[in-house]
């Protein structure tokens, strides 16, 4: 059994990002597609999230934070909402279908007041996937991998890494990116002491 992988290619994952953006435009899609890759959430975690924990009705400002008690570990993780995630929830929240403080960001287009099932998620976004020619296997968890991945080569330190995944060591972390001899090779052939 292959397992997923982070999307590695920078330009395969421009494509990937812009899919339901500028091709097939559905953009409650390429919100989720956005708020993985640049959170990191388990699919779970982002499915579950409401308008509450990312908008501040009293102040009408999308969060700073994002904090989410996580189903697989319960354990509370605070994200930092960057740039691209406050652009897309912003965007997201003139949606005619946005409310009160308790509907899902992510909800289910045919049945009211659940959020999209992971069966769908994972559909979304394997047709980006397939449809900008990725032939990696690419799952919803991908999107979690892409953020390290992409982390890890823009110069994250691998200690900081290993805790925002929750990982037992750095060993477990780097198999989980999907570092490859390639990557290995561009810091040799990049290094001239």
């Amino acid at each position: 059994m292959s397992t997923t992988c982070p999307i590695r290619d920078e330009e395969k994952l421009k494509k990937f990002k812009e899919y339901y953006l500028t091709e097939k435009p559905v953009y409650r899609n390429y919100a989720l597609i956005i708020l993985g890759l640049n959170t990191a959430f388990r699919i779970g975690d982002l499915l579950n999230l409401r308008w509450k924990d990312v908008f501040n009705e009293r102040t009408e400002q999308i969060r700073e934070h994002i904090r989410v008690k996580e189903q697989k570990t319960g354990k509370e993780r605070v994200v930092a909402v960057n740039a691209a995630v406050a652009e897309v929830l912003g965007n997201l929240r003139r949606n005619p279908y946005d409310a009160d403080g308790e509907q899902y960001l992510f909800p289910s287009a045919r049945k009211e007041g659940i959020p999209l099932s992971r069966s769908q998620a994972f559909r979304i976004i394997r047709e980006a996937a397939e449809q900008t020619g990725i032939e990696e296997r690419i799952s919803c968890h991908s999107l979690r991998k892409t953020f390290g991945y992409q982390a890890w080569k823009q110069g994250a330190q691998p200690a900081v890494l290993v805790d925002i995944y929750n990982h037992s060591s750095y060993g477990v972390t780097r198999r989980y990116l999907g570092i490859e001899q390639d990557d290995r090779d561009r810091v040799y052939l990049n290094v001239h002491l």
